[in-house]
């Protein structure tokens, strides 16, 4: 006998419902004119669980069901008949809903290009600039976090701040021995990931930082920051193109798939009319 199994018959011996002649064969519970069989229940126990546990998940689960059935039976006893036909046809029309979504995001799936080249993502950013404004502070900028008593922090500081890409080598040397580091000053971040980063840094100090252009060394007892701020975007501003690229994207996306159902609901409409399956009379 399986796991369930077993649970089943202990379960049984702990409830005298069981044993009342109107128990199915392979029922586990009763609820009026309802049952719960051995086959609702055969996989709700993951694999690995001990029967002291397996025993205790059986039971709420039946529990569970045994609450669902007589808070629906008493809906229907208790419910008017006016608020019962406003549930069903609400029922309805939710599986009307679920069904043609379903079936229509398989055809948009299967059927929509995916693909949007840089030059699409370039024109539509181009034409619709306007609607993608900051709603942050943008910043572009690298530091180091690294422990003050390095033994190379005059090196360090120096080509820090004087920043060359032919120094890669010098960079993949040391930058493990940081604490954290950036040093891909090209991409936008916004200031609450510099907040998290640079934790000397708050939303009442950060015009005292955070200019385009500073220079910053923030040091303590153990650690020190080292910082370059390269550019920043004030609020409300038309959002960079690398920035707003993945959005760009996933708008372009929406606006094919939106035009894909459009044009679907309107042939599979068309059809139906020329083969006589939709007609409207007059």
């Amino acid at each position: 006998m399986g796991k369930i199994g077993v649970i089943i018959v202990l379960l049984l011996m702990v409830s005298c419902n069981f044993f009342t002649p109107d128990a199915k064969p392979e029922s586990v519970a009763r609820v009026n004119n309802s049952y719960l069989f051995r086959e609702d229940i055969k996989d709700i126990v993951p694999p690995g669980t001990s029967k002291e546990d397996s025993l205790i998940i059986v039971r709420n689960f039946i529990d569970r069901w045994a609450s669902q059935k007589l808070l629906t039976n008493a809906a229907e006893i208790n419910l008017s008949a006016e608020k019962q036909l406003e549930y069903d046809e609400l029922i309805k029309q939710y599986k009307i809903d679920l069904y043609t979504k379903g079936y229509i995001e398989e055809i948009v799936k299967t059927t929509v290009d995916t693909v949007v080249s840089d030059q699409e993502l370039k024109d539509y950013y181009k034409e619709n600039k306007e609607n993608f404004k900051t709603n942050a502070t943008l910043v572009k900028l690298r530091y180091i976090h690294f422990a003050a008593d390095h033994p190379k922090f005059a090196t360090i500081r120096g080509k820090f701040f004087d920043y060359r890409k032919s120094d890669k080598k010098f960079w993949d040397t040391y930058s493990m021995q940081f604490k954290s580091f950036v040093l891909n000053d090209s991409v936008w971040v916004e200031m609450n990931q510099i907040y998290k980063k640079l934790p000397f840094i708050n939303p009442e100090n950060r015009t005292q930082y955070i200019s385009q252009g500073k220079a910053i060394e923030k040091k303590d007892t153990a650690d020190v920051y080292l910082v370059k701020v390269t550019n920043v975007l004030d609020n409300n501003q038309i959002s960079p193109f690398e920035y707003v690229k993945p959005t760009l994207k996933q708008v372009i996306l929406n606006k094919r798939k939106l035009e894909l159902i459009k044009k679907f609901e309107k042939d599979i409409t068309d059809d139906a009319i020329k083969s006589k399956k939709y007609e409207i009379y007059n």
